[in-house]
């Protein structure tokens, strides 16, 4: 009886050893490189008023009455009160600090000293002298005048109005700025379009600006708007220019209506070529007939008219899209578009299955400026051609167009998503430029091959987005 165990025997170690040179010389080609592409158009939700496209309109003659009705179908304009009280909160701070006061509550102050504010329980806030005595414990608001209308805001500016002081919600206290309508506005314009552009691009922003600030003012009651993207962005006198303050005054009280009522309107930076209907932009959102999808010829204007490509491999789109990907992770596949194109449902699609998202979902995971957006999945690995065999006549891929006399290498790999017959371009590096050789198609699965014969460094090319590069030895 041998000393060995019968795993272990001299027989058995040989026929291992075989069968691992056998898969070492049958070893498969080398892992295929992946690349996920994205482009897109446009910059923001896409409803309303696109701010570049305004533009272009004004510089090709249009007045503003008419650029708002062809952005906000079927409205006119119609007037509200200019003197009406806009309530924004500025900050909320552990402890706010203020200048330029004559008047806190009944307490007469200083125009020349800082003040500080801070939380006094749950309903009240504390008033504290420069030298942090208390002058005086308030119920909220805490309303404070300031000498010739302005009052400055330690951090965040000089406003017009009145400043109001309150608890947070859990902590610290609530700057709030309570200004006249068309000094609010007077703040938003130049903050949200160019004090160089053309009047009437900056008139059409002054009346969207007022109509939005009378139309969205907040339940709660507090405030009515958040000085940032929220809601408008606000800067207060910082922000005013001479070009802005005069759209704003030629247009006083003006407000976009339908049916002889204010409405709200949104604006965005750039619509790409067309603005979307709300209910595809927004979620939960019902239609409205003034916020309907319209073409935006002049738009092109905007340097984010077009953007991308964005390049990222397959791992990297994973990891923004972490929690929505099931196994591997394949590509997007849109499901539904809006009428601009942007996305209002999509697929995430991996190995085990798919996830359905929402075009916002994939704009704040991706990173991106707008949801009118086109991805592509690119891969691409080679591999020894099959030897041919002169007794058989010999042998040659399907679907592989050779690059010469005799193959070098086959590259292969998948497109995402997959369109069958599609032509995928293979591209060779030479003397620092790519150029086309040869030419396949798309198959079954996303499929594609095309044999080379030279030496060098190709990728493939498909819906005109590149793949990964592969180097051919």
């Amino acid at each position: 009886m041998s000393g060995y165990p019968d795993a272990f025997s001299p027989m058995r170690r040989l026929a291992l050893l075989t069968l691992a040179a056998c898969l070492l010389l049958a070893a498969p080609a080398a892992a295929a490189k992946k690349r996920f592409t994205i482009r897109g158009a446009g910059f923001g939700h896409g409803v309303g008023l696109s701010q570049y496209g305004a533009y272009g309109y004004a510089q090709h003659g249009v007045t503003y009455d008419a650029i708002l009705r062809h952005y906000y179908t079927g409205t006119e304009l119609g007037t509200a009160d200019p003197a009406q009280t806009v309530r924004v909160l500025l900050q909320s701070p552990g402890t706010a600090s203020f200048s330029g006061g004559v008047r806190a509550g009944t307490r007469k102050l200083s125009a020349a000293k800082t003040y500080r504010v801070r939380r006094y329980g749950a309903t009240q806030v504390e008033l504290l002298s420069p030298r942090g005595k208390r002058l005086g414990v308030f119920s909220a608001p805490l309303q404070v005048a300031g000498k010739g209308n302005v009052l400055r805001l330690g951090g965040a500016g000089s406003y017009r109005g009145r400043l109001e002081f309150r608890p947070g919600l859990f902590s610290g206290v609530n700057a709030i700025n309570a200004v006249a309508l068309e000094d609010y506005v007077a703040g938003v314009v130049a903050r949200e379009s160019p004090s160089s552009w053309p009047q009437e691009a900056l008139k059409a922003q002054a009346v969207a600006a007022r109509t939005y600030a009378i139309t969205t003012s907040r339940a709660e009651g507090e405030f009515d708007q958040y000085a940032d993207t929220r809601s408008q962005v606000y800067g207060g006198i910082a922000a005013e220019t001479a070009s802005t303050n005069e759209a704003v005054t030629a247009t006083s009280g003006q407000v976009v209506t339908y049916e002889g009522e204010p409405v709200v309107t949104y604006f965005f930076s750039t619509s790409g070529g067309r603005t979307e209907d709300v209910e595809n932009s927004f979620v939960g959102s019902d239609p409205k007939p003034w916020l309907k999808s319209v073409k935006d010829p002049y738009d092109d204007v905007s340097p984010k008219h077009r953007w991308g490509p964005i390049r990222m491999s397959m791992g990297s789109a994973a990891g923004r899209l972490s929690g929505l990907v099931k196994g591997r992770f394949k590509g997007i596949r849109v499901r539904k578009r809006g009428s601009s194109p942007r996305i209002v449902t999509a697929y995430v699609i991996g190995s085990g299955g798919r996830t359905r998202v929402s075009g916002a979902t994939l704009r704040a995971r991706l990173g991106l400026l707008d949801t009118w957006a086109y991805f592509t999945s690119i891969g691409t690995r080679k591999k020894k051609p099959p030897t041919a065999d002169p007794g058989t006549g010999g042998t040659k891929p399907p679907d592989a167009k050779v690059a010469g006399p005799r193959a070098r290498s086959i590259l292969t790999g998948t497109v995402y998503p997959e369109r069958v017959g599609a032509e995928v371009q293979i591209q060779l590096r030479r003397g620092g430029r790519w150029q086309t050789v040869t030419r396949t198609v798309v198959r079954r699965g996303g499929r594609y091959s095309a044999a080379v014969a030279a030496a060098g460094t190709y990728r493939a090319i498909f819906s005109g987005d590149a793949g990964p590069s592969v180097r051919v030895g």
